[in-house]
């Protein structure tokens, strides 16, 4: 059940017919698990907040560092040393005080994974290494859950929406070595927009799951230069083979 402050609060969301009241309260009762509260986390989880998805499960081990604060628009200065997922949680409750913020500070991995994976309705990769993803993509398919990743690095960013059953395969399909690529914002830099943009991305095809908005974009990967601001898509075909997801 809305209330009069909800009306208020998303009413400029409220008033597209394919959110509405119904699509709100879906909002409201999502679980939303965030792998990764970074360049591209920060973003969706600020995006998520404020559009009212009722619990967040915010998952990082790091510590903020100086070196974070030119993408990671949730952070502040003065917050420097301090776990991620605490400040996360403090920033977000500011900014939306009537959700559930769930600060999970370690590393996603195992069990911790697998708990978090199934507590969740739809799950954003926000990580920033080929093992994490893999271990992410793994997890989804084994409790059947809808996943979005992302990356980004130098002016170049990527997405990719999957979801059960599965019917394009999975992001081991598309990339299935888990050796780490040889450059990453490490160590050729990214521009902080550029990482806003997808992560934003993120949080727009999430919004659009949790309401039952139709999507174009299950099943494909979209390519973003932003240099020329071109898009190129790839479709997704599922490898019979696939370790992950061929027995799914």
């Amino acid at each position: 059940m809305l209330k009069d402050q909800d009306f208020l609060r998303y009413s400029r969301q409220l008033l597209l017919g394919e959110v509405g009241p119904e699509g709100q309260k879906k909002l409201n009762s999502a679980t939303v698990l965030l792998c990764g509260m970074g360049g591209l986390g920060s973003p969706a989880a600020l995006y998520l907040a404020a559009a009212g998805v009722g619990t967040l499960l915010l998952a990082d081990h790091d510590l903020l560092q100086i070196s974070n604060l030119q993408r990671q628009i949730l952070y502040k200065t003065s917050e420097i040393g301090q776990l991620k997922t605490e400040i996360a949680t403090q920033n977000l409750t500011a900014l939306n005080p009537n959700l559930l913020y769930i600060s999970l500070p370690h590393r996603l991995e195992g069990k911790w994974l697998d708990q978090s994976v199934s507590d969740a309705d739809l799950i954003l990769d926000c990580s920033d290494n080929m093992m994490t993803r893999h271990a992410i993509n793994a997890s989804c398919i084994r409790y059947n859950k809808p996943l979005i990743s992302a990356s980004a690095i130098g002016f170049n960013g990527q997405i990719l929406v999957i979801s059960p059953p599965w019917e394009h395969g999975c992001y081991a399909c598309l990339f299935p070595s888990q050796q780490e690529k040889k450059y990453n914002c490490r160590n050729s830099g990214v521009l902080g927009p550029l990482v806003g943009i997808m992560g934003s991305l993120q949080a727009l095809e999430a919004i659009k799951l949790l309401c039952g908005i139709s999507t174009l974009s299950i099943g494909k990967l979209h390519l973003f230069d932003g240099i020329s601001l071109k898009w190129r898509t790839l479709h997704l075909n599922r490898n019979t083979y696939c370790p992950i997801c061929s027995a799914s």
